[in-house]
């Protein structure tokens, strides 16, 4: 499919800002005092208090990530290839296709992240660009993936970024094609209502998009033939690679969990923390009039609103309260009678309370009881979880409540291992793609009894994924 119909973009590439990073020395700029105070108005609507250890300086936090995050406004892809051309001859006998004449270059498996344009949440993706050289010329490696970061870090949606990459790699080189292929990853957005009966949400929404010019302009041409081989192997099914006149335009679960297809029309719960969004998307050099932003707002707040602070505090102590005997076995049973019991990947959510951004994964939950007794549900284990979930949080923290409020109803010998994905991770400086957090916290007998550890820890499978 073709991506060299972008009137706009031809117009950035010739006269767009000279390229450069943030300055990480711009705690006084306009843009980052103003997404300081727009995040202070959603903590505020959030219930919490913006002068608590550990939001002090979230409101900073959050303005860097963005802008760091968003940086791509600022930068000229031009700048970026016509330093990194060189010559590079083809075959001499000028039959075939090889070198800086007709030779394929692939370059595979860039992780990349990007700010979804619906929700303003980061999604992960894997990027696959290749073109065709021309001309006796070939371009630096890198700078495929560096024109494809310039795109990434703004606020994208995946067709568009393929399209955007592609159309400014053509432009740069002017090779004979360009095709890129994108394995994008959305997290999914819980329902809040429906967490409590359906424990299996999926934690990834996922869309395969591809783009091309040139020689890889039609989806059927023979060029793509060779693309595809050499990925093939990386379990890449491009038949099942979104089209652009499909009918299904909307990837982000933002608008597809709630059956919305848009939500421009919805009147905003907040008007105060409306307009702060509003704010941000301004501060980032965006403009919330846009189109495909007007919505963006509301089903940011729907998302943030999930971890508003004690919101499910009544839930959660109305399905616990009274039931304390209930979990008690009849007659004394000793320390060595009593066996190791664990309840598995219990799915959890929470937003980072540090950066405003989400993580989630699995809890496990291992205590002693009697052979043959099962004195707690899986239930209302998944209900402790997410009423800790559900709130700005930090893993840390996290681990310890939820082994703390068990331990109060079993008696003192609990296990807790919590595995996140965090999008801090990826949408940050840092960029750790594919990395994991795990936390433990050991009370009563976990904690003095090495074996009993480590017989847990061992049934805890190996499936977590990020």
């Amino acid at each position: 499919m073709g991506a060299l119909d972008e009137g706009p973009l031809d117009l950035e590439l010739e006269n767009g800002v000279k390229l450069g990073s943030i300055d990480l020395g711009f705690e006084e700029e306009p843009e980052t005092i103003a997404i300081e105070d727009a995040v202070r108005v959603l903590l505020h609507g959030l219930g919490e208090d913006v002068n608590r250890e550990g939001l002090k300086k979230t409101p900073f936090r959050v303005a860097k990530a963005l802008r760091e995050g968003t940086k791509g406004y600022t930068q000229k892809v031009k700048e970026i290839v016509q330093g990194a051309l060189f010559p590079e001859a083809g075959l001499d006998n000028g039959v075939g296709h090889a070198g800086g004449a007709g030779g394929l270059v692939i370059v595979r498996d860039l992780d990349l992240f990007s700010y979804c344009e619906s929700c303003m949440l980061p999604f992960q993706v894997k990027c696959h660009v290749g073109y065709v050289p021309s001309g006796q010329r070939v371009v630096g490696l890198s700078k495929l993936s560096r024109v494809a970061d310039v795109f990434a870090k703004r606020l994208q949606e995946p067709q568009r970024l393929a399209d955007e990459v592609c159309s400014a790699l053509h432009h740069g080189i002017n090779p004979a094609g360009v095709a890129v292929i994108l394995q994008c990853f959305h997290i999914h957005f819980p329902n809040l209502e429906s967490v409590f009966l359906d424990s299996n949400n999926q934690s990834w929404v996922k869309v395969l998009v591809r783009s091309g010019s040139g020689v890889f302009e039609n989806d059927n041409a023979e060029a793509w033939i060779d693309f595809l081989n050499l990925l093939q192997f990386r379990g890449i099914n491009v038949e099942k690679a979104r089209r652009r006149d499909s009918s299904d335009q909307f990837w982000c679960p933002s608008q597809s969990f709630s059956g919305e297809k848009t939500s421009s029309n919805n009147e905003p719960a907040n008007p105060g923390m409306d307009a702060a969004v509003a704010s941000i998307l301004r501060s980032l050099g965006e403009d919330p009039l846009r189109k495909e932003l007007l919505g963006t707002p509301c089903r940011f707040l729907k998302w943030l609103m999930n971890f508003q602070n004690s919101k499910l505090e009544m839930k959660l102590n109305g399905f616990v309260c009274g039931r304390m005997d209930l979990l008690k076995p009849n007659g004394e049973v000793t320390q060595s009678e009593k066996q190791i019991h664990s309840e598995l990947n219990l799915s959890f959510w929470s937003q980072c309370e540090h950066h405003l951004l989400p993580f989630h994964g699995v809890v496990h939950v291992g205590y002693f009881c009697s052979e043959g007794f099962n004195p707690i549900g899986k239930s209302l284990l998944q209900s402790i979880v997410h009423f800790y979930g559900f709130k700005l949080q930090v893993q840390e923290r996290l681990t310890r409540q939820i082994a703390e409020t068990v331990s109060s109803l079993l008696g003192g010998d609990v296990m807790v291992v919590v595995e996140a994905n965090h999008t801090c991770m990826i949408s940050r400086g840092i960029e750790k793609f594919g990395s994991s957090t795990a936390t433990i916290a050991a009370l009563g007998r976990f904690s003095t009894d090495p074996a009993a550890r480590a017989k847990f820890l061992q049934s805890i499978p190996s499936t977590f994924t990020t």
